[in-house]
């Protein structure tokens, strides 16, 4: 398929076929809707309006199955992976403490906003302030995804692979920083 066939398939079905593709995959997505809204295909706040409502959906479904995807997992399948009782506990703590904060550092980071949201699920953070503090990190995010395409789209394709480094490497800073953190809290 060459990007003129996908340019018809966008014009033929508009913003339904935007709609779903922004529920799989956000960030890639909102940068080419905000190319195509430079170009005239799309109406840029129609867009935004359809890429945060689509952010929003794909973080819901991943808050469901991080809270009812464990009760699938047999109990020594958590132990496998660590997660005792205690654990547990210390996780639903952190995310009724801090839950908030640590769901904007999953979206502005990327990388780490799945596990992120898995685990907000699997701690039962309450859905209602979930979905805020998601809306709150989505807003700003969606915008600069948005401007980003608006501004660069054409390079999109090197944009795909820039993207995934930077977050990967904020993940990877991450995690670095969280087990030095861990490593001096034990010793």
């Amino acid at each position: 398929m060459t990007q003129a066939d996908i340019l018809a398939l966008v014009q033929a079905h508009g913003l339904w076929l935007l709609a779903p593709l922004a529920v799989i995959e956000g960030p890639i997505v909102t940068i080419g809707a905000g190319w195509l809204a430079r170009l005239g295909v799309f109406a840029p706040l129609w867009v935004y309006v359809i890429c945060v409502v689509g952010d929003l959906v794909g973080d819901g479904i991943w808050y469901w199955v991080g809270r009812l995807g464990p009760k699938l997992l047999p109990p020594r399948w958590w132990m496998r992976l660590g997660m005792t009782r205690a654990r547990r506990y210390a996780l639903a703590g952190h995310y009724a403490d801090r839950g908030g904060p640590t769901l904007l550092f999953g979206k502005l980071t990327h990388t780490t906003g799945l596990p992120i949201m898995l685990a907000a699920g699997m701690a039962r953070m309450p859905f209602g302030a979930y979905l805020f503090w998601n809306l709150v990190g989505t807003l700003p995010k969606t915008a600069a995804l948005l401007a980003v395409g608006w501004f660069l789209g054409q390079a999109m394709d090197s944009m795909d692979a820039w993207l995934w480094r930077a977050t990967l490497g904020l993940g990877l800073l991450a995690v670095g920083v969280g087990f030095w953190l861990w490593r001096r809290k034990c010793a």
